[in-house]
């Protein structure tokens, strides 16, 4: 079969930084309403509400729009693979906010970026510079002055963002690889037509869980725990769909640094809603991956500006 036509978008880094900044704004509420409904309600209940919102938002959008929802077998086929991880990374993540505060899940994660930037270079041969490497190097430093609670002290719940950060890294270039062709809308759209299929055979293969709280099963929500399943439906889909139109815009290397922003605003979450107020450590690597990701800006601004125009 041949290719769809690819949909010939430039790259737009300065675009691409500013829609993965309200990505890190975003994901980190849909965290922590995880992390509260987690408590009660089984963990593939809110991967299920996940993909019914990305489902009920968005299909809508894209069939009004006439947009391919599988526009080649290639993109078919990523996408298949697209969903799978996404679903491995939702799963481990939530599992990880049952037993971690929400900061250190993220920070710990956050290995992610440097492993992106890695794979950028290596697999996709995109051009990463030794300033950028020096930017994700600080970042990280950053990050593991965030960190606080040691492993023995967490046990092997640890491990789980660490596993995020690998299947989030592959995640993302595989959504690099098609960003530009199918649109943001039809590819998280398409995600859900593959992802609710998936998550039935599950529920219907596997056993229900009879721990506290379980892993699959049901819970009839009421009151206000509807609302919190509408705002994780709501915040998790938009946050998505704004990392998925970043990438269509600017190369993984280029938006690694600036996810180090979700750091300090998870903490800030974390602190608002848990009450978990960072030491002084932690406050002070939440300043090193600011002035990271702020260095990154500035630098693909001065780039941008020296770029010469195209016709």
């Amino acid at each position: 079969m041949a290719h769809a036509p690819t949909l010939h978008t430039a790259d737009r880094p300065l675009l691409g930084i500013m829609l993965m900044l309200g990505f890190c704004l975003l994901i980190p509420f849909s965290d922590a309403l995880a992390k509260i409904l987690g408590d009660t309600l089984p963990l593939w209940q809110l991967i299920v509400v996940r993909y019914l919102a990305q489902a009920l938002l968005l299909l809508p959008l894209a069939l009004a729009a006439r947009a391919a929802l599988f526009p080649s077998a290639r993109v078919a086929r990523l996408t298949v693979i697209r969903t799978l991880l996404q679903i491995g990374g939702l799963s481990m993540m939530f599992t990880a906010l049952r037993y971690l505060p929400l900061a250190d899940a993220v920070a710990i994660a956050f290995v992610m970026p440097f492993i992106m930037l890695l794979l950028g270079r290596f697999v996709l041969n995109e051009e990463v510079g030794p300033r950028r490497l020096a930017a994700c190097a600080v970042g990280f430093v950053g990050t593991l002055m965030v960190v606080q609670p040691s492993f023995a002290e967490v046990g092997p719940a640890a491990l789980l963002p660490l596993g995020v950060a690998v299947i989030f890294a592959l995640f993302m270039l595989v959504t690099r690889q098609i960003a530009k062709d199918i649109t943001p809308i039809a590819l998280q759209a398409s995600n859900a037509l593959i992802g609710l299929p998936i998550l039935a055979a599950i529920y219907l293969l596997a056993p229900l869980s009879t721990g506290e709280p379980p892993v699959i099963g049901w819970v009839a929500p009421e009151g206000p725990v509807l609302w919190l399943l509408v705002a994780l439906g709501v915040t998790g889909t938009l946050g998505h769909l704004l990392m998925t139109w970043s990438l269509r815009f600017a190369p993984s290397a280029t938006l690694a640094p600036m996810q180090y922003l979700e750091i300090p605003v998870a903490t800030l979450v974390g602190f608002l809603i848990f009450g978990d107020l960072p030491d002084g450590l932690a406050a002070a690597g939440i300043m090193v991956t600011i002035a990271a990701g702020l260095y990154i800006v500035m630098r693909e601004r001065a780039m941008s500006r020296a770029a010469p125009p195209t016709a």
